[in-house]
């Protein structure tokens, strides 16, 4: 295989994964973006967590949210639970590190948040239990998956699982989805 036919194979089955997910989410992005203004709106919270590439997109996401997605505007409020180097290995030292973000749910999240956990597999063990928590406390969850959704798809009130086993691809349509809920926000606050 040539690296012309790599580069050609990887457009054309990142073009094939966002069509599907364009067919097959759309209105569930529609109502995600809505809900998370709704929440936002209230005063409510946004928290997201992931492990790997999903941490970073974690992060990345709640720092649209915080700084700006299109254009200055006030803040809003958005946590990756992802950053705190010192409440992570404190629990995952203390508990264990499939609780590094169910005990921060427990500690900051209140029933008008959402937590939005990312999971290519939907099978993180510490996302699933940040789930749990959440539900216990009256968030709403939200999950960015692949895959066949994985345990998490049962556990949350919104599941976008990316029809996809190649997991760049899933992280690819992640991000995506991620932007388009961003601007969804703006839109739906009257920011943008």
């Amino acid at each position: 295989m040539t690296i012309n036919n790599t580069i050609n194979e990887n457009f054309e089955d990142h073009l094939q994964t966002i069509i599907k997910v364009r067919e097959k989410l759309h209105e569930s992005i529609e109502l995600t973006g809505q809900k998370l203004a709704q929440s936002l709106s209230s005063g409510g919270t946004v928290f997201w967590c992931g492990n790997g590439g999903s941490a970073a997109d974690s992060q990345h996401l709640a720092a649209e949210l915080v700084g700006r997605f299109k254009k200055n505007r006030r803040a809003l409020r958005s946590v990756a639970l992802t950053t705190d180097s010192s409440v992570l290995t404190c629990i995952a030292n203390d508990y264990s590190y499939d609780d590094i973000f169910a005990r921060q749910i427990e500690a900051l999240g209140r029933p008008a948040d959402i937590l939005l956990g990312i999971s290519t597999s939907g099978n993180s063990e510490n996302v699933l239990r940040a789930f749990k928590v959440a539900k216990e406390m009256g968030l709403i969850t939200i999950a960015l998956l692949g895959k066949d959704g994985g345990v998490a798809k049962e556990l949350v009130d919104v599941a976008l699982i990316i029809p996809s086993n190649s997991t760049a691809r899933i992280q690819e349509a992640h991000i995506l989805i991620g932007h388009m809920l961003c601007e969804i926000v703006e839109q739906e606050l009257q920011l943008a």
